[in-house]
């Protein structure tokens, strides 16, 4: 029997997050992190909340994850998070010796991997987990605020 436990099942709970960043008015990007198929912590972008650039989902998460576990190093964890993380998200999972990132949309622009930022040599990543629905609450954010503006 298969487990429901997949990376579809975990970044369902990040597209959840995503969604409520959405309706803070923040850009949609959601955050979890697992460990053993719990999830641990979870997060969303808050920067607009907390008027902090730093306030990014992933760090949020790697945070709150942190205090979870009682330590700063996430090993044997799993990041699901709806967007590619940008540089300082990656380069802050490098610190925390994060095992596992798996992301949902592409950033051409920003993402890590188009910047050459370096992970932590046992991080393992896959992306387009869910890619079109991780996509679409990005898209449909930015439509909207080009519409009010």
């Amino acid at each position: 029997m298969e487990s429901p436990f997949n990376n579809e099942y975990f970044m369902k709970k990040a597209l959840q997050e995503a969604e409520l960043a959405f309706e803070k008015g923040e850009v949609p990007v959601g955050a979890i992190i697992v460990i053993n198929n719990k999830i641990i912590a979870r997060a969303h972008n808050l920067t607009e909340t907390l008027n902090d650039v730093t306030a990014h989902a992933e760090m949020q998460a790697y945070t709150s994850a942190s205090d979870s576990l009682g330590g700063k190093y996430l090993r044997d964890c799993t990041l699901y998070v709806t967007l590619e993380p940008c540089q300082m998200c990656a380069g802050a999972s490098y610190w925390t010796q994060i095992s596992n990132i798996v992301f949902g949309a592409i950033d051409p622009q920003r993402g890590f991997q188009n910047n050459q930022t370096k992970l932590h040599p046992k991080t393992k990543v896959t992306g387009g987990i869910l890619e079109k629905e991780c996509s679409a609450i990005i898209n449909k954010f930015f439509i909207e605020k080009r519409n009010l503006n």
